[in-house]
């Protein structure tokens, strides 16, 4: 059966060996990541969006199924379907940002727990990343971030004291750590090393984030580095995969 004018229109590559459906989930994917889909937005009717592909409402279907149980989107009876506002998506490759700004931007209301502000002589590995001398000094500061829905993520940030004294007296429950370093310390950041892996939640962990021994974690750790290529700040995160979904929005251009 030939393609239909909408089908040819709407940019579904029928010759692609990409199933359909997924190049319409991919499509909503990346709409909801770069904000053109913002939390809470309803979309068109099932008829009017498939009409607009120019598939078949089957298809559609599938295609949604798929990112409703990604936690994407949601149906509400009655009223339609929404992208959902639990899933928080921080984009990671084009701008360089902390969970704070990524939360403000979206309008997502958090609360920063500290658990710990103290003073350090840091350990060798993080002392080489941070190139800081023997018996030099950082900031230790462990916080936990909270939706609505609980916790999202435990931070551990470990900043040189030297280029910024008297950091440890911040209260890091109501400032952004990136904010406090420009703003009050008039340090320039330019750029980040971020490594991403899949761990499980163990200890203290999964004490924070309120999940089962054992669970499945995204964790990533960063160097951050200043204009004149100095590291500033070494970190590990772990977050919630249920509640928080890390996106990388790229260009092959």
């Amino acid at each position: 059966m030939g393609e239909s004018a909408a089908a040819r229109g709407s940019g579904i590559q029928r010759e692609l060996p990409v199933a359909i459906h997924s190049q319409i989930s991919n499509r909503f994917r990346t709409r909801i990541a770069s904000g053109e889909w913002p939390a809470n937005y309803r979309l068109k009717s099932e008829p009017e969006l498939a009409s607009e592909l120019g598939v078949s409402r089957g298809t559609l279907r599938r295609a949604m199924t798929t990112l409703i149980e990604e936690g994407l989107l949601k149906q509400v009876r009655g009223r339609g379907t929404f992208v959902t506002s639990t899933t928080i998506e921080p984009a990671i490759a084009q701008k360089l940002s902390t969970l704070t700004e990524d939360f403000a931007k979206q309008g997502i209301e958090t609360t920063t727990e500290v658990i710990e502000a103290t003073l350090i002589d840091p350990p060798r590995p993080i002392a080489a990343l941070l190139d800081v001398a023997r018996g030099g000094s950082v900031l230790k500061l462990v916080r936990r971030r909270s939706a609505a829905e609980g916790p999202v993520a435990l931070l551990y940030n470990y900043v040189r004291a030297d280029l910024a004294p008297g950091i440890v007296d911040v209260d890091f429950s109501k400032a952004s750590l990136f904010g406090t370093l420009e703003g009050q310390f008039g340090l320039k950041i330019a750029s980040a090393r971020r490594t991403f892996s899949a761990r499980a939640a163990e200890g203290s962990v999964a004490e924070y984030l309120d999940l089962p021994t054992g669970s499945p974690v995204q964790y990533l750790e960063q160097v951050t580095y200043l204009s004149d290529d100095r590291p500033i700040e070494y970190s590990d995160v772990w977050i919630h995969s249920g509640r928080l979904r890390v996106t990388s929005l790229l260009s092959r251009r």
